[in-house]
């Protein structure tokens, strides 16, 4: 038996509905949104908003987040709710932590919905995709998963089809029992975020580094920080490694004036090995000890010139205020053709966008971006203003560095995750293929009653629905429309089409009489039984000869002929006639309706191949049902 597809939301052809204004961050986001179930005031929202924080604020106080905190931040648009979002980077645990944070607010809070997602889309119905009903797909997804009451919630298919934002949270509240997701999708998101907040604390990492003083007072003071100079580092180019040369505001004495301390500092583990990973050359600027392999010196380094590199480069873009606004609104001059297509460079070009920087720098995002990237570079202003020694570090007892086994030993869990995936893909495989041999033993007990169909009957049921259905008359005429504009005088319209063919017909007639020297017993002139046409007194059956004789002599010079089932077809072919015979027979011999009708029908019931279709839709008004072909896919 083939291998099931995947689940659709396991399936990476499929495209993400849900990224759409926050594509412009970065992928590594986690995007959260907070919906009471009531209309709120600004200040009634405030308050929540409080509530909110203070409530998670015991699980995040001596976290350290790998880029950014967790925050919400209120809004109005298109109703009162709260909205934040994470950059998780390379540690995944900080998401996932995130979504711990959600449903221990939606179970604190019992009227709120809770919407999450990350640049991959529902992530949360990725994890449980094995579990989930086969409707559920990345393309209805939308405005379908909630976090309520600490469980996940998922509006049925069958109550809102395409439900909007507004629709679904008063499902969820009119209908919160009929949402409930499924216990096996509870069962694997609950063990997904199980051991949080515990899980967060080990997953931190605390080793002895030797750093500047200046360094070990910003740490002493803020160790949150910590994450953005390991980032600074991280992510260093050519252009912030010229500040980390000079270490201009953390080396201002030169590195013979200098006093160097051991500290301990706490990072997660995501930090520690981005750190480890790479090699450094320390600038001539930096004090380093004569004696190589120094792991305090080396972390030391790499933290302190990450410290340099993030000041300076902060410090450039709060003076620009050229953060992720400038770029947002610089896309929207270009989207818009600001630019007149000008090559970036040219005089217009700079002329362009000299008036837009101009524009920016006098608008209220430039201060909110210019205030926002200037927050670090305040905070470290401030604690470096603060008086200090190196006395003050050089008394205290610090503690040794962490085991870092696990930096080294990581395969373990890795395989261990992999297995775990592999038996949920094999229950999945395992489900999917009991499954399918139920329905095929359905099948062959529903074939075994379709043996003996009868295939005149559909033939029956066929000219009964077209008697009853088809004729000039059974045309449907718009409700907005004269009757009489569509009326047909019938007896005048064949008359027309008669003359037409009678007249093309002797025209054929006459020209073959004049290019042939004598006739033959198979010209047109004479019917099957010899008579000439001109002696039939009946003027409806010359018609249809005529009409017949014509349309065939169009035909046989093509293949269309061969497409269809002539009356004698299967006596001739049992009988073993001769090519000439048979030649004569296709020529003369009618075309079986009744058999080329079924044939027709099941070839394209087939092509079907069960899923539904114009055959079935035509069948099932005619009350015919065809048995299920089981040879079909053997």
């Amino acid at each position: 038996m083939a291998t099931p597809p995947p689940p659709p939301f396991l399936d990476s052809n499929n495209p993400n509905p849900l990224i759409q204004a926050s594509s412009r961050l970065p992928d590594d986001t986690v995007f959260y949104s907070i919906y009471p179930d009531s209309s709120l005031s600004q200040d009634s929202l405030q308050s929540l908003h409080l509530q909110i924080l203070n409530s998670v604020s015991p699980f995040v106080s001596s976290y350290i987040w790998q880029h950014q905190p967790f925050t919400l931040s209120i809004f109005f648009h298109p109703f009162p709710h709260l909205q934040g979002h994470l950059r998780f980077g390379d540690n995944l645990n900080d998401e996932w932590f995130t979504v711990f944070l959600l449903f221990q607010i939606s179970a604190t809070f019992p009227s709120l919905s809770i919407q999450v997602h990350d640049s991959d889309g529902e992530f949360l119905l990725i994890e449980a995709a094995y579990h989930l009903p086969r409707w559920l797909n990345p393309e209805n997804s939308q405005n379908r998963a909630f976090i309520r009451r600490g469980k996940l919630h998922i509006i049925p298919q069958t109550a809102l089809p395409n439900p909007t934002l507004s629709e679904s949270l008063k499902f969820l509240i009119e209908n919160e029992e009929a949402s409930v997701a499924p216990g096996s999708v509870q069962s694997v998101l609950k063990s997904r975020i199980t051991g949080y907040p515990e899980k967060a604390k080990l997953n931190t990492h605390t080793v002895r580094v030797r750093v500047p003083v200046t360094v070990a007072q910003v740490l002493k003071h803020s160790p949150s920080l910590i994450s953005l100079a390991v980032e600074g580092f991280y992510d260093r180019d050519l252009d912030s490694m010229k500040h980390a040369a000079k270490m201009e505001r953390f080396l201002k004495g030169g590195k013979e004036e200098v006093e160097m301390v051991t500290v301990a500092v706490k990072m997660s583990r995501a930090m520690y090995a981005q750190l480890m990973q790479q090699r450094f050359q320390a600038p001539k600027c930096y004090p380093m000890p004569p004696k190589k392999g120094d792991l305090e010196a080396e972390l030391g380094l790499k933290i302190s010139c990450g410290f340099e590199m993030m000041y300076q480069e902060k410090k450039k873009e709060g003076e620009e205020g050229k953060g992720s606004g400038w770029k947002m609104y610089k896309e929207s001059l270009e989207n818009s053709g600001y630019f007149n297509g000008m090559i970036p460079g040219s005089k217009e070009y700079n002329r362009l966008m000299e008036k837009a920087e101009e524009y920016y720098r006098n608008s209220s995002l430039f201060s909110k971006t210019r205030e926002m990237l200037n927050a670090p570079v305040r905070q470290i202003d401030e604690i470096l203003s603060l008086p200090y020694s190196a006395d003050d570090f050089r008394n205290e007892d610090i503690p040794p560095s962490d085991d870092d086994s696990w930096l080294y030993s990581g395969e373990d869990e890795l395989n261990s995750v992999l297995q775990d995936r592999q038996k949920e893909m094999e229950l999945y495989e395992l489900k999917h293929k009991k499954k399918s041999k139920e329905q095929q033993d359905t099948g062959a007990s529903s074939s075994s009653k379709g043996e003996d169909f009868d295939l005149s009957e559909l033939v029956k049921t066929m000219q009964g629905f077209i008697h009853k259905i088809s004729s000039y008359e059974g045309a449907e005429v718009p409700v907005d429309r004269d009757p009489k504009e569509v009326e047909l005088d019938v007896e005048r319209f064949m008359k027309d089409v008669e003359s037409v063919i009678k007249y093309r017909g002797d025209e054929k007639l006459t020209g073959d009489a004049d290019n042939e020297e004598g006739s033959s017993d198979m010209d047109f002139d004479e019917s099957e039984d010899g008579s000439d046409m001109s002696d039939h007194e009946d003027g409806e059956d010359s018609f249809m000869h005529s009409y017949s004789d014509v349309m065939s002599d169009e035909l046989k010079d093509t293949t269309l002929k061969k497409s269809f089932v002539h009356a004698n077809e299967q006596s001739n072919k049992d009988e073993g006639t001769s090519n000439a015979a048979e030649h004569m027979d296709e020529e003369f011999s009618p075309v079986d309706v009744d058999v080329n009708l079924v044939k027709s029908l099941l070839d394209s019931f087939s092509c079907q191949q069960g899923l539904p279709g114009p055959t079935s839709n035509l069948l099932g008004l005619m009350g015919v049902k065809l048995p299920k072909d089981e040879n079909k896919g053997k």
